[in-house]
């Protein structure tokens, strides 16, 4: 039996965010294997923390730059452990190499923040994003704690093909693993076109593009209301902020629900899901929950990034503030447009989203690693120079700010 420590950034929070919603998916599947595991983060407990016992998750909770996390992982003498963002693995990484060589070590990128960040500052800069943007400080410690792992996980296609184009990273080292679903507990009916009614969005506030795609709907949302005039926007996520909440306009028909208790709930009683997203990373939990309970999406290119391949897209892809606003329009109105939508998004759950497959595929991976650890690290030469003692500034940077705490205790 392998014993797996997660070493989380955060909480895991499946109700308020897609990437709560894919550790538990990836927590679930090592236990699956009847593996034991662990989750232990220095972050604080949260209000919508998951209940990691009624897994069977053991918890524990770790301090950044102290020595304690040397016993702590020492004693726990993990065989896999895996970080969850790259700078878990910057502030723990190290400490794993010195006290516990021989545990596989696997990055789970959630999604690529160098990726993020790029395009962000292209925005911000009010400019088209080029490779170029990449070449950034966060990029270099990211694609370093890539290559100090012996595996990391890439949630979209679009990020892996980045991954070896750009950034040259040996294939063996990178794991392409998308939201895992359930096929079996997918709901066998939802509501109607007849049914359903306005529009709905919902993203954690606290996420820039999320933020951003709200008050973008609000120059695009008067073009909706323009032909649908009884029509409404329901705004839902977690964590929002007065400057969210402000936004709130009944007259208009601009809703800003907040906490949605259900998300799939929501997600079955609109009939368009909107996702203006115009920058970001990875692959999106709103679209794919839409999919999931046969809800019309209408998105950008960033929207759809990584998520369909060559399959059509289940809903419409619309990139200027005039088009997603006919795109929604036409979508909300034609009941065949509405359906085929639907029949689409079933495709690409069962083509590209399937949990058993997924799965397995990654257990396998990981169990194929497991069983010659030092030839797979051979071949990565370039990991190993990143864990030599030039290279090691996080490490010192660490263990500096550990004595300066005892000094100060």
């Amino acid at each position: 039996m392998k014993k797996v420590l997660v070493i989380g950034y955060v909480w895991p929070e499946p109700n308020s965010s897609a990437a709560g919603t894919h550790m538990m998916s990836l927590l679930n599947a090592f236990r699956a294997q009847n593996w034991d595991v662990e989750f232990a983060t220095p972050a604080q407990r949260t209000d919508h923390m998951v209940n990691l016992d009624d897994f069977g998750i053991t918890s524990q909770s770790i301090a950044l730059n102290c020595d304690s996390f040397d016993e702590y992982v020492k004693a726990y003498n993990p065989d896999i452990v895996m970080f969850d963002r790259f700078m878990m693995e910057e502030q723990f990484g190290w400490r794993v190499d010195k006290h516990c060589p021989h545990a596989i070590k696997i990055l789970d990128t959630e999604d690529l923040q160098c990726l993020r960040n790029a395009r962000h500052e292209a925005f911000k800069g009010e400019r088209d994003f080029t490779t170029s943007d990449l070449h950034s400080d966060i990029a270099k410690r990211e694609i370093a704690a890539i290559l100090r792992c012996d595996l990391s996980l890439i949630i979209s296609s679009y990020e892996m093909s980045l991954l070896n184009s750009v950034f040259k990273i040996e294939p063996s080292l990178l794991h392409h693993l998308p939201f895992m679903v359930d096929l079996s507990s997918l709901p066998t009916s939802t509501k109607t076109f007849e049914q359903r009614q306005h529009f709905m969005t919902i993203g954690n506030f606290r996420h820039a593009p999320n933020w951003d795609a709200v008050l973008y709907l609000q120059k695009i949302w008067p073009l909706i209301r323009k032909q649908l005039p009884k029509a409404e926007l329901h705004i839902y996520g977690s964590y929002p902020p007065p400057k969210a909440t402000a936004l709130n306009n009944p007259k208009t028909g601009f809703l800003i629900k907040g906490w949605a208790d259900n998300a799939f709930d929501v997600m079955q009683s609109a009939r368009v899901c909107l996702a203006p997203l115009r920058f970001g990373a990875g692959i999106k939990g709103k679209l794919l929950e839409a999919m999931i309970m046969q809800t019309p999406s209408v998105t950008t290119n960033i929207g759809a990034e990584g998520m369909h391949n060559d399959l059509p897209w289940p809903g419409e892809i619309a990139n200027t503030a005039d088009d997603f606003a006919n795109a929604a329009i036409e979508m909300h109105n034609n009941q065949s447009d509405f359906e085929q939508a639907q029949q689409d998004g079933n495709t690409l759950l069962n083509t590209l989203y399937d949990k058993a497959q997924l799965s397995a595929a990654l257990i396998k991976k990981i169990d194929s690693i497991s069983c010659d650890l030092s030839a797979h690290r051979e071949k990565n030469f370039t990991g190993q120079m990143l864990k030599h003692h030039t290279m090691r500034s996080t490490q010192y940077m660490s263990q500096w700010i550990a004595e300066k705490n005892k000094k100060l205790d």
